[in-house]
């Protein structure tokens, strides 16, 4: 499926892709005298896209545009251009993705990023907390973006907690950490599985 968006601009740096609900967002980069552009693929899905640029004021290869494999949650260069000295480039685009993979598309270098989690996951640290290593390791390594902070560091935030746990609750006796997925707190998640197995519940 076709998304055609047009900018006429000069060093524009973001556009969006569309294809049902699949996204693909192009950023760029800009190098002396180029402008290189990548796909960043947010989706838990490979997707193969193809990328067609046009317009003035530069230049770039005449090589027949190819899909491209963008791996799930990774960032890919799709094409680098050169511009003509003392011009400002105007460029249109056509960006088709597919989630229906090709063994004919290219496979290029790609960087993992970070994306958003189903549900927004914050992890708060007490102050001696044995368990907490099982899940922040491998929560850091994950293509997870999450939040971290540390109770010590914060005795405002620790004192509000504590409210929301009762003085049964100590926030201090706790050596597991307390994870807050989207305005539920958990005592319970103390490994990654069990912290997916939860954000993956209705």
């Amino acid at each position: 499926m076709y998304k055609k968006v047009v900018f006429l601009c000069a060093l524009c740096t973001i556009f969006i892709g569309y294809t049902q609900d699949k996204k693909i967002e192009i950023i760029t980069e800009d190098i002396p005298n180029r402008i290189a552009f990548y796909a960043v693929n947010s989706n838990e899905q490979d997707l193969d896209v193809k990328f067609i640029l046009s317009g003035s004021n530069f230049r770039q290869s005449r090589a027949t545009p190819r899909y491209i494999r963008v791996p799930a949650t990774s960032k890919v260069h799709m094409k680098t251009i050169v511009l003509m000295r003392g011009k400002r480039p105007t460029y249109t685009y056509e960006l088709s993705v597919n989630d229906s993979l090709s063994k004919r598309a290219l496979i290029k270098e790609y960087e993992k990023i970070k994306i958003k989690p189903p549900k927004q996951i914050t992890v708060y640290v007490p102050g001696k907390c044995d368990q907490c290593d099982s899940l922040i390791a491998p929560l850091s390594e994950s293509k997870y973006l999450f939040n971290l902070v540390k109770l010590d560091e914060k005795q405002e935030l620790k004192e509000q907690l504590q409210l929301a746990f009762g003085p049964e609750t100590p926030i201090d006796s706790l050596n597991s950490p307390i994870v807050n997925l989207s305005g539920k707190l958990y005592t319970n998640l103390v490994t990654y599985e069990l912290l997916m197995e939860q954000m993956n519940k209705n």
